[in-house]
């Protein structure tokens, strides 16, 4: 069902800092009786954080006495230097990754000599403590129980930092609650995503997927790439919206912008049954709703006010609309002027509980960056939020549609470029124009018309001037805009093709 989601939460950004608080530190001896070279880690309050060195001599044996079976598992299940607790494990463990990647052999007579060489020894244990690391595992059959104990405890270790260093920054900057509620939430998350395996596809597997696409390009079973957005020479083009893309609809006032990206949501959501969500900084999710459903069904609703007395199959076809809509996983927040933070935080939130697909946005001026460096300066603000919008595209693995206002510059052309958008017509636009990937330019003649004659030979004319286009073509692309259902379709209108 459609959701309004106003009102989920108010959540900013502050960079994280996991690289730091992934990484194995030590601070205090806690008088533990480890090996040397491994002072062990504590908290604030002489707690030692949790570890498992057993299990991290077992996984080192293993590797040790079969470096090409097991090495080649531990890269493979994302293990690191930073999951060892004892900076001695780490040291070697990230000495025999580069050694693996390098192709070189790894015995433990050369593995000293080498470690020797490169002044390591002795941060290793030195050769007895690597002797009795050789022997210490008899068999490799725990190996992937011991990893998930050694996976564990560095989670709990990284939590424990990520509380430590939430509560030092709550102390620190009480006036940036947005960007701290953002700051911590990220950090867990990167933690969830740190412990979770992603195992890489093979060149093969992926060669086998690149030719199946191919082969559907081929016999026309597939159009494009990326997710469909209805209209087809805009997906020729673009070869559909891709994950991680972000696209940049840009058009001066009552162009149309918001009915195109409802068309687009539209398709994809209802068409396609996709999960879907919508950050409205203008209208309300009523008035959205309003126009997703008399575009479905083909109704004008203006009509109403003339008198004019719906038709039976008319009603039925609003009915079947609302039934469409109420059962899709179409989600609106319409929070006025809502921070890029806030608008992160939710997008998270909802691809976590809904796996949302696309994002679509209205608009980017309307946004809001909460930071210091952006309250002085509008240019820094609108970089921000075209930053963080990106970002976010990358982060969560789905396209993003952001509509932006052009300024007046399409009024200042004269002649035949009367109106005609160019893509530095982008308010605060060199930002924008770096972060997109697409960016299309909407316009409609019939706007900038001095007659009524001329106006009714541009009736339904509109264009998008696909002005970038990271990986693929750019130029004009046809659209017929039905004023009176506020609905663009693909193609120059009927009477034009004729």
């Amino acid at each position: 069902m459609v959701r309004n989601c106003r009102g989920a939460g108010d959540l900013g950004k502050i960079r994280p800092r996991m690289a730091d608080s992934l990484k194995t530190a030590p601070t205090k001896s806690s008088g533990l009786n480890l090996q040397q070279g491994a002072a062990p880690e504590v908290d604030d309050v002489t707690r030692a954080l949790p570890h498992a060195v057993g299990p991290e001599k077992s996984l080192l044996s293993t590797m040790l006495q079969d470096p090409q079976e097991y090495i080649g598992t531990a890269i493979e299940e994302k293990l690191t230097a930073a999951h060892f607790y004892l900076p001695n494990h780490a040291t070697l463990f990230g000495f025999l990754i580069t050694l693996f990647e390098e192709g070189h052999e790894i015995e433990l007579v050369s593995l000293v000599q080498r470690l020797l060489d490169k002044g390591l020894l002795e941060k290793c244990g030195g050769p007895g403590y690597l002797t009795e690391l050789y022997t210490y595992a008899p068999s490799p059959g725990h190996f992937h129980h011991h990893l998930q104990h050694v996976k564990d405890k560095f989670v709990l270790r990284a939590i424990i930092r990520s509380s430590n260093e939430a509560v030092a920054m709550a102390y620190e900057a009480p006036d940036e609650v947005p960007e701290l509620l953002d700051s911590v939430e990220q950090n867990i998350l990167s933690i969830r995503e740190s412990a979770e395996t992603n195992q890489g596809q093979t060149m093969k597997q992926t060669m086998e997927e690149v030719m199946r696409n191919f082969q559907m390009l081929i016999s026309k079973e597939k159009t494009s790439s990326g997710i469909s957005t209805g209209f087809e020479e805009l997906d020729k083009k673009s070869g559909g919206l891709k994950a991680g893309e972000m696209f940049v609809v840009a058009a001066r006032p009552s162009m149309g912008k918001t009915s195109f990206m409802m068309n687009i949501v539209e398709n994809i959501c209802l068409d396609q049954g996709r999960p879907c969500m919508v950050f409205s900084c203008e209208m309300s999710s009523a008035q959205l709703v309003q126009r997703l459903l008399f575009a479905r069904a083909k109704f004008a609703v203006s009509q109403l006010s003339r008198g004019y007395s719906p038709k039976k199959q008319e009603l039925e076809r609003v009915r079947n609309a609302s039934i469409q809509i109420v059962d899709s996983k179409l989600f609106i927040d319409d929070t006025a002027g809502i921070s890029i933070n806030e608008l992160r935080a939710k997008a998270r939130r909802k691809k976590r509980d809904e796996n949302i697909e696309f994002i679509a946005i209205d608009y980017l001026q309307l946004m809001k960056s909460r930071t210091k460096q952006a309250e002085n300066s509008r240019e820094r603000e609108i970089a921000e939020i075209s930053g963080g919008i990106k970002a976010l595209a990358k982060e969560l693995k789905i396209p993003i549609l952001i509509l932006a206002q052009l300024n007046r510059g399409p009024e200042g052309r004269t002649g035949k470029s009367l109106g005609v958008p160019r893509m530095s017509d982008l308010r605060e636009s060199g930002s924008i124009e770096q972060d997109a990937d697409l960016v299309g330019l909407l316009y409609r003649n019939k706007y900038y018309a001095e007659n009524e004659e001329e106006r009714a030979a541009l009736e339904g004319k509109a264009e998008l001037v696909l002005a970038k286009n990271r990986n693929g073509e750019t130029g004009g692309i046809p659209l017929t805009f039905v004023e009176e259902l506020m609905r663009f379709e693909t193609g120059p209108p009927a009477e034009e093709m004729e």
